[in-house]
């Protein structure tokens, strides 16, 4: 990707030459560039990636379930996920003004990393001021809001970033460590989270779980993404020849850009498949906890502890061999097998109607779904970024995680309705409606087509372009 390779030597640091534009440092010295160390992006992204599944955690999580033990209806849950969701889906205004306009001197994303972190730590610790949030619904639902719009945006700056940095052979990896990151992140958060409000009340969660995003916050500071960028705004720095190559110079280039890319056959399946696999997952999200709380007995703490202790597993056997899988066997042919496995799920909660408490089914359901569910997002990343063009990245990439966003949102609506016309276990076969137009629209992708015309569009770019403005320095 974009002719990155890593640095063989030294692993974190790069030696800085004296002399050149910008290139403030001494012979000798050095500074931590992200193009140049493979451990360093692993590293770096896996952490910014912890800070998004932070507040995900307590939102997304921990708060349904403390709603639900305090008899917050179904339809409410699911009415206040649907709107936290929502920012998620905004994520497609944030890409195109990211690969407009940059800091460049700072990097092509890293000044939206930053700006994005330090948004999702202030509205973040603004939850503390909602009163009364078990009866207030809709102020829970608006900070929410909020704190997920930060989210969002962190996330679109930190996916550009991760698209333009990590060459091709290194995605899957990358994607294991970092989506694994964020599961460990949500867990963490998601037990964390549940106790503190449960033993020392709602501000003191929101509280604590705000120093710990501040935190990784210090980490972006500490990096660049090329060599001779500042890191801080008043050092002296210059934009890399690789960020001005990649800057796109008008709006109707980035349209353009992305239109020709996007209306490819396998960028529209991929982009249904994800809308349909995201509804499944949001309406999973809602109706997990109403399930196991009021239809199963559970407490609020059970439900977390539960679905903490097998995220935390299932997020390290994802940073450990998820990646390889999707290397070892093939990215279509994983996510087939990951969506076949979903969609057994409903049919499992049929045939043991009778026996879920003796057969712990609520324990069982979670850890299934919450395991294979990472591991799918792992293979769903890496195709997504395969699919992208690096002109366009940000906007692209987006497209797709809006989309999929916008179905999480529509399926986490859908459990009020579900609730009043269905019974328990068809409210599961729901789900595996959702699952059963994702695994047909797999069927579509062929991804070795798809960098064939990714290929052509590049090249039939560069031939408009004066080499001044980076023609020939970036491939797709």
């Amino acid at each position: 990707m974009g002719g990155d390779t890593p640095c063989p030597d030294p692993p974190f640091f790069v030696p800085m030459s004296d002399g050149g534009e910008g290139q403030a440092q001494h012979a000798g010295t050095t500074q931590a560039v992200l193009s140049e160390s493979a451990p360093l992006r692993y590293i770096t992204f896996s952490a910014l990636y912890v800070a998004q599944g932070i507040p995900e955690g307590l939102t997304f999580f921990a708060i349904p379930a403390w709603l639900a033990m305090n008899g917050v209806g179904a339809g409410a849950i699911g009415s206040y996920l649907a709107v936290i969701v929502l920012p998620w889906s905004f994520k497609l205004f944030a890409g195109p003004l990211m690969d407009r306009w940059s800091y460049l001197p700072m990097g092509r994303r890293r000044p939206w990393v930053l700006f994005g972190q330090l948004g999702l730590v202030v509205s973040f610790l603004s939850m503390t001021l909602i009163p009364d949030p078990v009866h207030n619904i809709l102020g829970l639902s608006i900070m929410g809001f909020v704190v997920s719009f930060f989210g969002a945006f962190q996330d679109v700056a930190t996916d550009g970033m991760a698209v333009d940095i990590i060459p091709v052979d290194q995605q899957a990896q990358a994607n294991g460590l970092m989506w694994g990151a964020k599961v460990l992140g949500t867990a963490a958060s998601l037990s964390t989270g549940t106790w503190l409000i449960n033993h020392m009340g709602f501000g003191y969660a929101v509280a604590w779980l705000s120093v710990m995003v501040l935190l990784i916050m210090l980490l972006p500071l500490l990096f660049r993404e090329r060599p001779g960028e500042k890191r801080l705004p008043w050092e002296v720095g210059a934009p890399s020849a690789e960020a001005l190559a990649m800057k796109v110079e008008t709006w109707g280039e980035v349209l353009l850009t992305l239109k020709n890319a996007f209306i490819l056959r396998s960028s529209l399946a991929l982009a249904l498949m994800g809308f349909f696999f995201s509804a499944g997952i949001g309406y999973m999200d809602a109706l997990l906890p109403v399930y196991t709380i009021q239809a199963l007995d559970w407490t609020n703490e059970a439900y977390s502890n539960v679905l903490a202790t097998v995220s935390i597993l299932g997020a390290f056997l994802a940073m450990g061999i998820a990646g390889w899988l999707v290397r070892r066997i093939g990215k279509v042919r994983i996510m087939n097998g990951y969506l076949f496995l979903l969609l057994l799920i409903p049919f499992a909660v049929a045939f043991t109607r009778d026996q879920w408490i003796e057969l712990g089914i609520g324990t069982w359901v979670i850890a299934s779904f919450q395991t294979i569910y990472t591991f799918m997002m792992v293979a769903y990343l890496a195709v997504s970024m395969l699919l992208c063009w690096k002109r366009v990245a940000a906007t692209q990439f987006t497209l797709y995680m809006a989309i999929g966003n916008m179905g999480r949102a529509v399926g986490s609506s859908m459990l009020g309705a579900a609730r009043e016309g269905l019974d328990w276990t068809g409210m599961f076969f729901v789900f595996g409606g959702f699952m059963l137009f994702a695994l047909v629209l797999v069927q579509v992708l062929q991804l070795p087509r798809h960098q064939t015309s990714l290929d052509r569009l590049e090249s039939e770019h560069r031939a408009k372009l004066p080499p001044d403005l980076g023609g020939a320095r970036v491939p797709r």
